[in-house]
């Protein structure tokens, strides 16, 4: 264990050995082929509220679903006053009429999520991690997609994919919970290029790093990835090793 910048991190856990020194220089190359790979113009998806709306529908839900309910839902009812303004039940049967998981959950959330901006923020969505995880349907890694892309914060959202790249490469433990995911890259990526990560490992993990069956030939990182070499298996991140 030692004293790093984000708290104590250990290199215990990891199954192969690197100093914390090879470790962050191994991680600014991944992420600058990243960034090289899946170049984006516009980071921002639109203002905070939206992006955190957009966020509470994309719960388990694909993309291009989530895309398509949540431009309908902002053409329906307009703005945060609309939405606010509007009766659970009624926002529940829209997002089950267009085919939302979990729309009940969601319903509620949307709503008590937006009443709680208007009533305790004066209408704005909050910049700080802690007061954004205290409305509802906000977890760790929703606060900070806010703050990435709503605000255009340097952030690290840990998401399914992230979660999994971020493992398969080596920068995290295979065991770890997201939430210490997001400490180790912390930790490793330079402050500067955070918001980079999560958008770049998403599209990584759609077009190459798929959940099964990884097209580890066709990588770009296969010479910086300790998984295409098979010091990282399948078996040290499902726990069986």
């Amino acid at each position: 264990m030692r004293k790093t910048k984000s708290g104590s991190l250990s290199l215990e856990g990891f199954t192969f050995n690197e100093t914390w020194e090879e470790k962050r220089r191994r991680a600014e190359r991944i992420v600058e082929v990243l960034m090289r790979t899946y170049p984006r113009e516009k980071l921002l998806i639109g203002d905070p509220y939206r992006t955190l709306i957009h966020c509470i529908i994309s719960q388990r839900m694909r993309d291009e679903v989530t895309y398509k309910v949540w431009e309908r839902l902002f053409e329906k009812y307009g703005n945060i006053r609309g939405i606010a303004n509007t009766p659970v039940e009624e926002m529940q049967r829209f997002l089950r009429e267009n085919g939302v998981g979990l729309w009940k959950t969601k319903g509620e959330w949307i709503v008590n999520a937006s009443r709680i901006i208007l009533e305790k923020h004066g209408g704005k969505v909050p910049d700080d991690i802690s007061e954004l995880m205290k409305l509802p349907g906000i977890g760790r890694k929703c606060a900070n997609i806010v703050l990435a892309y709503g605000f255009g914060r340097q952030a690290i959202p840990v998401d399914t994919h992230v979660n999994r790249i971020s493992k398969r490469l080596g920068l995290a433990p295979p065991r770890v919970s997201p939430e210490k995911v997001e400490e180790y890259l912390a930790e490793l990526i330079p402050y500067e290029k955070w918001i980079y990560v999560n958008h770049a490992m998403v599209d990584h993990g759609k077009s190459i790093c798929n959940p099964i069956g990884p097209k580890c030939e066709n990588c770009p990182l296969r010479e910086l990835c300790p998984y295409a070499k098979r010091l990282v298996m399948d078996a040290d991140l499902k726990g069986r090793r």
